[in-house]
Formats: C-alpha cells, sequence, structure tokens
C-alpha cells in the first residue's frame, strides 16, 4: 500500500452509492472534491462530521466543491444514514474494502487493547482536475467544513 501524497493525481473509483446508483470519481471533473473517509454510519464522531458537512454544504458549494464520503458500510446503512440526518451528498459504499485500501485508509486500529482493521478518518481536498492539493490527517468532526474552507483561502 503506497501513501498518496498532495501534487498526486487522486486515484479514480467507480461504486455504488446511497441509491445504489454507480458513481465514479470522474464523474466530478471540473469541481473541486471534497473526498472524507470516516470508519462507520450513525456513530458520534462520523454523525458529527457528515452534519457538519450538511449544515455548510451551501457554503461549500458556493466555493466550488463537492462533497462525496467514503465508509466500508454498505448502500443499505447509508441510505438509513442519509436519511436519518438529511445528508444532502454523496456516500459510497466501499464494502469491497477497495476504495480504503487504494488511499491507504484502511489501517490498523487499536482500541482498549485490542487490534483490528478499521478506516481511518482522513479528508483528501481535490482540484478540478482531481489532483490531491491537501490531505487533512487531523480531522476535527465538528468543524471538518471548516478545515476544508480553510484552506481553501
Amino acid at each position: 500500500m503506497t501513501e498518496l501524497k498532495e501534487g498526486e493525481k487522486a486515484p479514480d473509483f467507480t461504486a455504488k452509492d446511497q441509491n445504489g446508483k454507480t458513481v465514479s470519481l470522474s464523474d466530478f471533473s471540473g469541481k473541486r472534491v471534497i473526498l472524507y473517509f470516516y470508519p462507520k454510519d450513525d456513530t458520534p464522531g462520523c454523525t458529527a462530521e457528515a452534519c457538519d458537512f450538511r449544515d455548510n454544504y451551501h457554503s461549500l458549494q458556493g466555493n466550488g466543491f463537492e462533497v462525496i464520503g467514503v465508509s466500508t458500510d454498505d448502500e443499505k446503512s447509508h441510505t438509513k444514514f442519509v436519511n436519518k440526518y438529511n445528508l444532502p451528498f454523496t456516500l459510497i459504499a466501499d464494502d469491497s474494502k477497495e476504495i480504503v485500501e487504494r488511499y491507504g485508509v484502511w489501517v490498523e486500529k487499536n482500541m482498549y487493547g485490542k487490534k483490528y482493521m478499521g478506516t481511518a478518518r482522513k479528508t483528501f481536498v481535490l482540484d478540478e482536475n482531481g489532483i490531491i492539493k491537501k490531505i487533512i490527517d487531523k480531522v476535527d468532526t465538528k468543524n471538518s467544513s471548516q478545515q476544508v474552507l480553510d484552506l481553501a483561502k
């Protein structure tokens, strides 16, 4: 697994969204993209992050951004999450773990001394050409959209 770096082209992917529609990263060509990876639907940190993107969605769009969330949850889980919190953006179901592995966010985690594999919370900010402009490793779940907007200035 290679670690992606700022200045590199973001790997394209094709997967299903919360509506079962096939979506590719290349579908967003010409737009700035906030591609954020999160561990699990409807958990406290992931909900805070998603709701922050929801609450600031119009401001993000006004700055030319589209928001795409990716987790290893399936379409059904994403649909419930989107409906419960009225999320206006795309959530990608990566239940094959192909995308999280390609982006280097499928990592060993440690909770209460127990080691397991899971998704690292990480945000990639892409320009209109799909080039990684910024990688946010330390995501502030309650202010994730502001982190991106601060970088965009």
